[in-house]
């Protein structure tokens, strides 16, 4: 590479860091004259890069928005952070982009890297695994993230059409709250204004979103988080359970997510031996896993309901009772 476009494409990188950068500071870092920076900038105007010349005292020369993305110039860091991400957010669902698009992303990256780099990333990619399986696709499309980013953003009602578990396809004017990502899946909370009530609303069922007109005040009250996180909580299962264990909220929150039970300081929370008690409730389509779960928190418990679970409970209690004794159980 001739010494001049070499030059032209350091000045890239550095006006791609960001911010104003000045022909003085531009003319240090080339070793060239504030002369031959004009130069290089008008290269790269040429190019239709959008460099935008800013005035005045502190004046100098930035990357300004362009109707395409300019060539990036990747420090090795900058290079295995964008391949790492893509791959980390395809496993995890969290990347939001459909179909190939993470894919196709990571290829142009990894064609445009030199040899050297190349490989050494492909190395890391090739060598590395994951603890967990890879998430289920769920991604939303960016027709639908873009305008309900902007409508949270803005505090702008939203128009969406909407595909429930049961209920079908129906159309529903929202004030969105928030977008959440959790366990895989896009979610946007905000209030329903069809039902007069709060609801989250998972972006993979939303085939159509359009930002109106007007504005709205978010309510004061949890983030939309913690609504998130509510609602996957209590949503309807086959089975509604009320535990009452012994110690404070906080201590079994950090034991329970907030996604799988809601946790309450019981009304009668005194004993008399300086611990309380505190109210569980969990929804789940099955019972089976809850006894083993009960166990693993350690502290002193009582079902409520269903009676179901009580009868599990004592049948876990029985096989490590058992196991503890060194006994097989018996054959059926």
């Amino acid at each position: 590479m001739s010494r001049p476009v070499s030059r032209v494409l350091t000045l890239l990188e550095l006006l791609q860091s960001g911010g104003v950068r000045t022909v003085a500071e531009l003319a240090d870092r080339l070793g060239v004259g504030e002369r031959t920076v004009r130069r290089y900038v008008d290269h790269l105007v040429d190019l239709d890069v959008p460099v935008e010349s800013v005035r005045g005292r502190y004046g100098g020369y930035r990357l300004a928005p362009g109707h395409r993305m300019p060539p990036l110039m990747l420090t090795d860091d900058e290079a295995l952070a964008v391949l790492l991400g893509l791959v980390a957010g395809r496993r995890t669902g969290i990347t939001a982009a459909a179909g190939t698009a993470g894919e196709t992303a990571a290829a142009k990256v990894r064609r445009v890297l030199p040899e050297r780099l190349r490989h050494r990333l492909d190395a890391v990619l090739d060598s590395l695994t994951f603890t967990t399986a890879p998430a289920g696709s769920a991604a939303p499309e960016a027709a639908v993230l873009l305008p309900v980013a902007d409508a949270v953003r803005h505090h702008r009602p939203l128009a969406i059409r909407y595909t429930g578990g049961s209920s079908g396809s129906s159309e529903r004017t929202v004030y969105p709250y928030g977008l959440v990502a959790h366990a895989g899946r896009w979610y946007v909370t905000g209030r329903d204004l069809s039902v007069g009530a709060d609801r989250t609303f998972r972006l993979d069922r939303i085939h159509g979103a359009r930002v109106l007109p007007g504005t709205f005040e978010p309510p004061p009250g949890p983030g939309p988080a913690e609504r998130v996180l509510a609602a996957l909580a209590t949503a309807p299962y086959r089975h509604e359970v009320t535990v009452r264990v012994r110690g404070t909220a906080e201590e079994i929150r950090a034991r329970l997510p907030r996604s799988v039970a809601v946790v309450a300081a019981a009304d009668d929370e005194g004993d008399g031996e300086g611990e309380g008690w505190c109210r569980v409730e969990i929804r789940a389509e099955r019972l089976d896993w809850l006894p083993g779960l009960l166990a693993s928190l350690d502290r002193p418990f009582a079902v409520e309901r269903p009676d179901e679970l009580r009868g599990l409970v004592a049948d876990l209690a029985g096989r490590l009772m058992d196991a503890a004794r060194g006994t097989a159980p018996p054959r059926g």
